[in-house]
């Protein structure tokens, strides 16, 4: 006979993972997923943490909500503080109350870029702007406060719900013919239904094992490396080919698209170790993108020309 399921109590309602995780779980009989937001739960106000997530009776925790808009931490650098290292911090606080493990999410930014090969977890961390070193505080408050964590640095999240870069140039190309995109930064496109079911499997490992080399720091991104320009078409071949919007990629280098906040040139991430200690493989991301944006036109109104929103 199957036990309870599982609750998996995620920081955050509307963000791409949780709502990934929601998804991924409607079938399933062994995890439940408890999300949990504002005004119940407030990373900007750590105080709201505790009471909100012992209330929800986790058997583990997620930390998956945090102050993504990286050019905007620049300006709002203490909320992106708060959100982005002090929430994660009492989070774990409260994991190590209640006996649990938490899984973290981080980034890729915590690197700068300089490195030509891809990054394994051990590589000196140098984050080049407040978003990085937040999320790196972040993560070393989460280790700091319990042993019973894993750490899942992740990049370039894109999927059907909420804001992402494939869904902004799938509304672009509906205006114009052609797009100026990015093409001298290089890293793995990532799909958060690919990370939802990644941290599903490492928090079912975390539960049935006490082994130390389950937690720890790993790195968990799309499988094959793409510049932005290259993900961008691959987007278009795609919806192209399935009658949504597409246009040609005019690829431009950094220089002339600057931003408030510096991005790393290079931040592919080296996934080896998730596969060696908890034996997950993430999916290669051409095939993830395709089947994200054939979801987006999968509602399509070829009259209208409305898809996805």
């Amino acid at each position: 006979m199957m036990g309870n399921p599982k609750r998996y109590v995620v920081t955050g309602l509307k963000g791409q993972v949780v709502q990934s995780l929601l998804e991924n779980t409607k079938k399933r009989s062994d995890v439940e997923i408890i999300a949990l937001g504002r005004p119940e739960l407030d990373l900007a106000m750590p105080e709201t943490i505790a009471a909100a997530v012992e209330a929800a009776r986790p058997d583990l925790i997620v930390s998956a909500a945090a102050f993504t808009g990286v050019d905007q931490a620049e300006i709002d650098r203490e909320v992106a503080f708060t959100v982005n290292a002090t929430g994660p911090a009492e989070l774990a606080r409260v994991a190590a109350a209640l006996r649990v493990p938490i899984v973290h999410l981080s980034t890729d930014y915590v690197f700068d870029g300089s490195k030509s090969s891809p990054y394994v977890e051990s590589d000196p961390v140098a984050p080049l702007g407040v978003y990085g070193r937040d999320k790196l505080v972040g993560e070393r408050n989460v280790a700091a406060a319990t042993e019973n964590h894993a750490i899942l640095r992740t990049a370039w999240v894109y999927s059907p719900f909420s804001r992402n870069f494939l869904r902004t140039v799938l509304r672009i190309a509906e205006a114009r013919e052609e797009v100026q995109v990015v093409d001298d930064q290089i890293g793995n496109p990532t799909s958060a239904i690919d990370i939802a079911d990644a941290i599903i499997a490492v928090g079912q490992n975390l539960l049935a094992s006490n082994d130390h080399a389950l937690r720890g720091i790993f790195h968990m991104a799309g499988t094959g490396a793409a510049s932005w320009a290259d993900f961008a078409d691959e987007i278009f071949k795609i919806s192209a080919a399935n009658g949504g919007p597409s246009a040609r990629v005019v690829r431009i280098p950094t220089s002339a698209y600057p931003t408030p906040a510096r991005r790393p040139a290079n931040s592919q991430l080296d996934c080896s170790r998730l596969y060696r200690r908890h034996g997950i493989v993430m999916p290669d991301w051409r095939g993830s993108t395709g089947y994200v944006v054939r979801r987006l036109l999968e509602p399509v109104d070829l009259e209208n020309r409305k898809f996805g929103r």
